[in-house]
């Protein structure tokens, strides 16, 4: 098992200050806007990439 994956900014308010919550796994805390928030990855697509006719990529 590889270790957790750490944000590099709040979502909230784009400040890098972010310490690990006691809340539990994925949890994180900003000390710039007092914002607790969680992170959790829910998995893969299952149709995974797909290009358009334009070049462009469409998920």
């Amino acid at each position: 098992m590889s270790e957790r994956a750490a944000p590099f900014y709040c979502p909230y308010c784009g400040d890098e200050d972010l310490r690990p919550s006691e809340q539990g796994h994925g949890a994180w805390e900003c000390a710039a806007c007092n914002r607790a928030f969680q992170l959790k990855f829910l998995g893969l697509l299952a149709r995974g990439l797909q290009h358009n006719d334009a070049g462009g990529k469409q998920i």
